[in-house]
C-alpha cells in the first residue's frame, strides 16, 4: 500500500513551516499582530494540555486500580472537574481575549494615514485620499513601517473579507458601510493578503500584497504614483498605447495624465511596478501582460475582464504589453 502521510520525522519540521511566512499570524509583522499571535499559542497550548488531561483521566477510569476509579466518579470530582474547571478557565479564557480584542481597536495615534480599500469581484482598488489626488493602485497596499494607518474597507458589491494575516485580524467589507481596522507595520517585507468570505467564482483567486517600505522608499512610491505617466518609449510602446486607445480599455480603465479616466477597472497608470496580475493569480510581466489581456477569461473566468485572444493580433498584444510594462 502507498504512503499516504509523510515520514514521522518530517512532520515537525511541516508543522513549524506553518509558523512563518508571508500569510501567517504566527509571524507577526506588527504589535497587533503580536497581540493575536500571543492569544494564539495561548489557546494552542491551553487546549493541548487540557486534551492531554483528559485523555490521561480516560485511560486513568479503564484501567487504573479500583480505588482510582472510585475516586475518579466521585461527587467531588465530578463537579470539581466537570463544572469547576471549565468554568473558571472558560472564564479566564474569555477574560485574556476580551483585553486582546479591546487592545486591537484601541488607536495609538490621532493621525493615522488613511487608505482606502474598496473590494470588487474579483480585485481590490487601494486609494490614498491623505496623500492627494492620483495616489491609486490595484491588488497591492504599499505601507510606511513604523506609521500607523488606518484602512478604511467598503465593498463596491458584495461582502468581501480583507486578511492580511502577519499585521491584524480578518475584517469584513460590507456594501453601503465603511469598517476601519488600524494597525502599524513594523518591519519591512511583501506580505500576502486575501479575501475570507465567499464573495463568487473567484474567491479563491482574489489575493494581493502589502509591500512594507521604510518611510523615505513610501514617500518616493507616492510621489511617482502621483506623476502622470511618460510619453511612450520606441515605436512599438508608442504602437501598444494607440491599441490601448482603439480597443477601448479606456472604457473601464484610467491612466494617469491621457484622457482615459475611467474607474470600472483596475487604475493603469503605474501597473507595470506592481508585483502581480489578477490580483495575485499570475507574476507581472511582459509575456503574463499579454496573456492576461488575451485569455482573461481563460485564466479567471467570471471577471468583468474581457478576452482580446481574437480581437487583437500577436502583434498588437506584445506593443499593447509593452506599453503597459512600461508604465512604472
Amino acid at each position: 500500500m502507498r504512503r499516504l502521510l509523510p515520514p514521522l520525522p518530517l512532520v515537525p519540521p511541516l508543522l513549524l513551516a506553518g509558523c512563518s511566512g508571508v500569510q501567517t499570524p504566527l509571524d507577526p509583522y506588527g504589535s497587533e499582530a503580536e497581540r493575536i499571535a500571543h492569544l494564539t499559542w495561548v489557546l494552542f497550548v491551553g487546549g493541548t494540555a487540557i486534551f492531554g488531561l483528559v485523555m490521561a483521566l480516560l485511560a486513568a477510569a479503564l484501567v487504573a486500580p479500583g480505588w482510582m476509579r472510585g475516586l475518579l466518579g466521585s461527587r467531588r470530582f465530578v463537579i470539581g472537574g466537570g463544572i469547576v474547571f471549565p468554568a473558571v478557565t472558560l472564564a479566564a479564557l474569555l477574560l485574556y481575549s476580551l483585553g486582546t480584542s479591546r487592545a486591537l481597536v484601541t488607536p495609538r495615534g490621532d493621525a493615522p494615514l488613511r487608505i482606502e480599500v474598496i473590494g470588487r469581484q474579483y480585485w481590490w482598488e487601494v486609494r490614498y485620499p491623505d496623500l492627494g489626488e492620483g495616489a491609486v493602485t490595484a491588488n497591492e497596499i504599499r505601507l510606511p513601517r513604523g506609521r500607523e494607518v488606518e484602512l478604511h474597507l467598503s465593498s463596491a458589491d458584495v461582502i468581501h473579507s480583507l486578511w492580511i494575516p502577519n499585521l491584524h485580524g480578518k475584517m469584513d467589507m460590507i456594501p453601503g458601510r465603511v469598517n476601519r481596522q488600524r494597525f502599524t507595520a513594523e518591519r519591512t517585507g511583501v506580505l500576502r493578503g486575501q479575501c475570507t468570505e465567499f464573495c463568487g467564482l473567484q474567491h479563491s483567486l482574489m489575493a494581493f500584497w502589502a509591500v512594507v517600505q521604510e518611510p523615505e522608499e513610501f514617500e518616493a512610491w507616492v510621489a511617482r504614483q502621483r506623476e502622470p505617466v511618460p510619453p511612450p518609449e520606441g515605436e512599438v510602446a508608442a504602437r501598444g498605447m494607440r491599441v490601448f486607445g482603439e480597443a477601448g480599455c479606456g472604457a473601464c480603465h484610467a491612466v494617469r495624465g491621457t484622457e482615459w479616466q475611467a474607474r470600472l477597472g483596475p487604475d493603469l497608470s503605474r501597473i507595470g511596478s506592481r508585483l502581480s496580475l489578477a490580483a495575485g493569480v499570475l507574476d507581472n510581466h511582459r509575456g503574463t501582460l499579454a496573456g492576461w489581456i488575451a485569455g482573461a477569461q481563460d485564466i479567471k473566468r467570471g471577471n468583468s475582464m474581457p478576452a482580446y485572444g481574437r480581437a487583437l493580433d500577436g502583434g498588437e498584444l506584445l506593443a499593447l504589453a509593452t506599453w503597459l510594462e512600461g508604465l512604472r
